[in-house]
């Protein structure tokens, strides 16, 4: 089990939806990673984050899905490409990265609740 946090703590989390407008292969990365563009709406904007999620998804199935992403996080370099937000997902059986989406369609920009 994990550490225990406060309901504060997990106000402080900015989870929002987005929807993916633009991705690209990310041949310079170390392991196989696609960069990726998430339009988050009008208060946020399109931020920008890199994803080992090569497995389950190519750049073309990636255009148009909803996903969740944490929006707060300060800025992290990856290689060449600067990261602005984090994807939320969880491992399958072999440890791949399956990505957190709604299961309908919802807002950009709208916060985890």
């Amino acid at each position: 089990m994990s550490k225990e946090i406060s309901y504060d703590d997990f106000e402080n989390v900015d989870i929002r939806v987005g929807t993916i407008v633009r991705a690209e292969d990310f041949p310079e990365a170390r392991k196989p990673a696609i960069k990726v563009w998430i339009d988050f709406g009008p208060d946020i904007g399109t931020k920008k984050t890199s994803a080992q999620i090569t497995r389950h998804y190519t750049t073309d199935t990636l255009i148009n899905m909803q996903v969740a992403a944490v929006v707060n996080f300060p800025p992290r370099q990856i290689g060449k490409f600067m990261s602005e937000v984090l994807m939320l997902g969880f491992p399958d059986n072999d440890g791949e990265v399956v990505l957190i989406r709604p299961d309908k369609a919802v807002p950009a920009g709208e916060k985890l609740c």
